[in-house]
């Protein structure tokens, strides 16, 4: 028989387990990120001992210490002690700890890698693909074709997360006419403009899907919509069929060919944050590196005083 976790690992455990109940209520945590947080604690538990509580600054290095012994990247060591920190500072003002011993820790520094994007090119061999396949699909193939057509056109217009895709009602959707009412993290809502091909496509799937659930994308999972994998595997199957790289083809890419193409376009970064949903602007300034990047190399090809390889 398993053996029973020992007193201390038990308290611990317990005291995740308020930590995570108040990043839900009070922060409107994603169930996502709750799982992380909670893989992360308790691993960092784990090597804590007996009580978490009375874990200092060495405790968190040696953890850091022993992450980065195994491989792990930076940027994932700095997201485990995010959650460290947020736990501890829990712990802190809740009183069950004399002080936060994550204040003392440094983050792990690692260049910021510019996003993968996505051509314009690109982007109409997808849905063209995506068309053909409307036009030649029959009886329940039908569905599965609109579904992925409206999809795509909704991602493209809008740059959700995958996570607000799938996860849209019909109501959020079909409620206003040029605009969709999006839940994202943290529970914060925001209104984005839908543009006209992804509101004709939007139309054409809703005719065929008719009356079945408030999902906009249901599904029979225990979720009751379709799934962020399930979307992300049809998607590179699409891509396969429209002759491009499926690796380099995600629903990621697909919101950052958004941010980037209106970026190219003039549009005002404020506005690119807004329909993004980012919190910070910083986050949405990586895309200006992305241009910079492009305006350099078009300047290195084209400018008459460029040095010449």
């Amino acid at each position: 028989m398993p053996s029973k976790p020992d007193a201390g690992s038990a308290q611990n455990l317990r005291l995740i387990d308020r930590f995570l109940e108040m990043m839900a209520a009070e922060r409107g945590a994603a169930p996502n990120t709750l799982a992380a947080y909670r893989r992360d604690l308790e691993a960092y538990a784990a090597d804590c001992g007996t009580d978490v509580k009375a874990a200092g600054p060495d405790a968190i290095r040696a953890h850091l210490a022993g992450l980065a012994a195994q491989g792990l990247a930076k940027s994932s060591a700095a997201r485990k002690l995010s959650a460290i920190r947020q736990f501890h500072r829990f712990l802190h003002g809740d009183g069950l700890s004399r002080d936060n011993p994550a204040t003392a820790i440094d983050s792990p520094r690692a260049a910021r890698p510019l996003p993968k994007t996505i051509s314009r090119q690109e982007v109409e061999r997808l849905a063209e693909t995506a068309r053909a396949r409307v036009k030649a699909a029959k009886g329940k193939q039908l569905l599965k074709a609109w579904r992925m057509l409206a999809m795509i056109e909704l991602l493209y217009a809008t740059g959700l997360r995958v996570s607000e895709l799938v996860g849209l009602t019909r109501t959020a959707a079909t409620a206003e006419k040029d605009f969709i009412l999006v839940r994202g993290k943290g529970g914060r809502e925001r209104l984005v403009p839908v543009s006209g091909p992804a509101r004709e496509a939007l139309a054409g799937y809703l005719a065929v899907l008719g009356a079945q659930s408030k999902w906009l994308f249901p599904s029979s999972g225990a979720a009751g919509h379709l799934t962020r994998q399930h979307f992300a595997i049809e998607l590179k199957a699409l891509a396969r069929e429209a002759g491009l790289a499926p690796g380099a083809i995600s629903p990621h890419v697909l919101r950052h060919g958004f941010a980037t193409h209106l970026l190219d376009g003039g549009a005002d970064l404020r506005a690119v944050q807004q329909m993004l949903g980012h919190a910070d602007i910083s986050t949405t300034q990586i895309y200006t590196h992305v241009q910079a990047d492009r305006l350099r190399d078009v300047v290195e090809a084209h400018h008459p005083l460029a040095k010449k390889s």
